[in-house]
């Protein structure tokens, strides 16, 4: 059963379906930018160290020890949704993803169980990872192949805008928290509230799941489709090009969420600013990716997709030295605020383009897995790692610059696949989906 817009009922389900699938997207961000966030704290809790910086470059270890899984993931899952549907796929995932979440809220420190805390919390981000991987592609086919025609740009878009709205929500209720209890206390089990706040929303998310219609159109019966391993092989034999430029594409965008995600660290470690204006950084990148891809969602519904995904990754290798430069000459918490808002304002709007691009030049039959797949790949390896590599960088060169070059390199690489991506706006999703 599809939502389509023609009955009376069909906007309010649309918008209850739209915050549904969502929430998926917006716990992953809300996930990945706690812990970006509390990295130090995570790291001396479960990985105590002499010398602070190996105790933070051991936490963002375990923080890419997740995106080890996402590939599976994406495989796994991403099939599964093509095979038996939309809906029993975010259910897998949304489940999952809690269950990693409570293993590392809950599990005790070093201090108390030495080296069982650090096997406990790898096997919770493993288990996340293997959920987060999956997500993305059932989530955004759904909202793709549920949305009106002229729209599904902007509805898709709403996929990049509740990341926004998670990194503002972790910022505002992380400052709040932050005030309330100290410094101190934050360091020692404020984080971890952090995290079971998150935890709290996923009975909601798996209750209004339950209840979406599906949309997967009659593939639905597990029994009578492709194998997974015989949809990874069309994949590959059919798509093997646009899967390329996807991603090198997903790869760019994912290194601009790194390194905006990673500004609190690098706020406190690198430009020597306090705990109370570093807990604040989420904020500006949740309001920037919140308003801008809607925008962007917009933008790709007017003028297409190519141009929404060209332009701002563009200005992105335009932008981002001068802006690191003059933030490391001014290193105050408004200088922090504004580059980090202008970094993220236009790799939202560059993001809302690509999340709607990649699973409308795909056929129905291999459309999660195909974005859960290269997805999940292009996001383990440098959302996994970007964080450490560009402190790495810092720490090895003495370059404060460093994540600017980083994101640069990648940007062009970017900008250049985006050239070469077939124009998707207006194309038929209700297509034969036998036809390549």
């Amino acid at each position: 059963m599809r939502t389509d817009g023609t009955t009376g009922e069909a906007p309010r389900l649309e918008r209850k379906a739209v915050a549904a699938v969502v929430l998926g997207n917006a716990l992953e961000f809300y996930d990945f930018t706690i812990y970006a966030f509390f990295a130090k704290p995570i790291g001396e809790a479960f990985f105590p160290s002499q010398n602070a910086t190996d105790s933070l470059l051991a936490s963002l270890a375990l923080f890419g020890i997740g995106y080890v899984m996402r590939p599976i993931g994406g495989i796994l899952i991403g099939a599964f949704a093509d095979r038996a549907g939309r809906k029993p796929a975010m259910l897998i995932t949304i489940a999952l993803m809690a269950l990693g979440m409570i293993l590392l809220a809950a599990c005790p420190g070093y201090e108390t169980l030495g080296g069982w805390a650090q096997v406990i919390v790898i096997v919770g981000r493993l288990i996340q990872g293997l959920a987060l991987g999956g997500e993305v592609g059932p989530s955004t086919a759904y909202l793709l192949e549920a949305a009106p025609p002229k729209h599904r740009g902007f509805v898709a878009s709403w996929q990049i805008a509740s990341q926004g709205c998670a990194a503002l929500i972790a910022g505002v209720v992380a400052s709040a928290l932050t005030y309330a209890v100290g410094d101190g206390a934050m360091a020692d089990w404020g984080w971890r509230v952090m995290f079971v706040l998150g935890i709290g929303v996923v009975p909601v998310g798996l209750i209004i799941r339950r209840h979406l219609p599906e949309t997967a159109g009659e593939r639905t019966d597990p029994a009578a489709a492709d194998s997974t391993f015989a949809v990874v092989r069309r994949l590959l034999r059919e798509h093997a090009r646009l899967l390329l430029l996807t991603f090198v594409i997903i790869a760019a965008s994912t290194v601009s969420n790194a390194v905006g995600t990673n500004m609190p660290v690098y706020a406190q470690a690198t430009l020597g600013l306090t705990e109370t204006v570093s807990t604040a950084v989420p904020i500006a990148l949740g309001l920037a990716s919140i308003a801008f891809p809607l925008l962007g969602g917009w933008l790709a519904d007017r003028f297409g997709r190519r141009a929404v995904m060209i332009w701002p990754r563009a200005l992105i290798v335009v932008l981002t030295v001068p802006a690191f430069a003059w933030l490391v000459r001014d290193p105050t918490g408004p200088s922090v605020y504004a580059v980090t808002f202008l970094l993220s304002a236009l790799s939202s709007i560059n993001a809302a383009a690509i999340i709607v691009a990649i699973p409308e030049a795909l056929p129905r039959a291999v459309r999660s897995a195909g974005l859960s797949i290269v997805y999940a790949f292009s996001v383990s390896i440098f959302g996994g790692s970007t964080n450490y590599v560009v402190n790495k960088l810092i720490a090895l060169s003495g370059d404060r610059l460093a994540p600017a070059y980083y994101l640069v390199a990648f940007s062009i690489v970017g900008t250049l696949a985006a050239l070469a991506m077939p124009e998707t706006r207006g194309k038929d999703m209700e297509a034969d989906p036998e036809a390549g």
